[in-house]
């Protein structure tokens, strides 16, 4: 872990969703899989000839933080496989880079049914407490689901605003690592970049967060063994920290 940072703490704070305020990168993770595997296999020329997606290390590398059609395309073209990019409305398939993506989405459709999505027990307290510091919350996601999942678990009210997938669709913002996500949220506090710190477990997000020029870019690595930390700190971290909590007892002081 770094030392906290030198200066004032920041005036607010931009934090992922998956993966930092909700248990849901797993699931991800797992529709991606799916997903992925079973296109996989599609193309292979022959049983054992095709190597399955990796959920962890892939999944951070190509996939995690980014949109459905970016991490689709990012992961398809790092195996060789070039499709064309086929549209939105794609239903769930192979034979497009939209239609992987819908596939993916089907199966974390199914996953919700049958595992609910539910909050860190770190991320209320500490909302909680930068609530308690009035330091404005905004929580970013590249996902469509991220605002229903947040009210689902109960945050939404901590949170100042919230910019999903439907607003990245709506106002035309490029997906991570592009800033424009975190800059738009910041909008919404009423805090500058430079101002604003940005919570991130995904590589693509740091780098976002590291482009935006935002004041702080912490790293989240929630691993046992703290394995990704070091990534993190390669794509920009300022800090890493394995939990919100002890983020807020670093940067604001010992209320997390």
């Amino acid at each position: 872990m770094n030392g906290p940072p030198a200066g004032s703490p920041p005036r607010g704070v931009v934090l992922d969703t998956d993966g930092v305020l909700l248990d849901s990168a797993v699931v991800h993770a797992a529709a991606w899989k799916a997903a992925f595997d079973a296109c996989l296999g599609d193309t292979a020329s022959g049983p054992g000839t095709w190597v399955p997606f990796d959920a962890d290390a892939e999944y951070r590398r190509f996939v995690d933080g980014r949109s459905r059609y970016d991490g689709a395309e990012a992961f398809l073209t790092a195996r060789g496989i070039r499709l064309p990019p086929g549209g939105p409305d794609d239903p769930p398939g192979c034979d497009t880079v939209w239609a992987v993506a819908a596939r993916k989405e089907q199966a974390f459709q199914d996953a919700l049914r049958t595992r609910p999505v539910a909050a860190y027990e770190d991320a209320e307290r500490a909302l909680t407490a930068l609530r308690s510091l009035r330091v404005p919350c905004a929580a970013v996601s590249a996902s469509r689901h991220a605002r229903a999942l947040l009210g689902a678990a109960g945050l939404d009210r901590l949170l100042a605003a919230v910019v999903d997938g439907e607003d990245a669709a709506r106002l035309g913002l490029a997906g991570k690592p592009d800033p424009a996500l975190f800059r738009n949220a910041a909008g919404l506090l009423g805090v500058g970049p430079q101002d604003t710190a940005v919570v991130e477990d995904a590589l693509a997000g740091v780098r976002a967060g590291r482009r935006g020029g935002f004041g702080l870019v912490v790293g989240v690595d929630r691993t046992p063994d703290g394995r990704g930390a070091a990534a993190l700190r390669e794509q920009g971290a300022d800090l890493v920290v394995p939990d919100l909590a002890t983020l807020v007892r670093i940067v604001w002081g010992d209320r997390g």
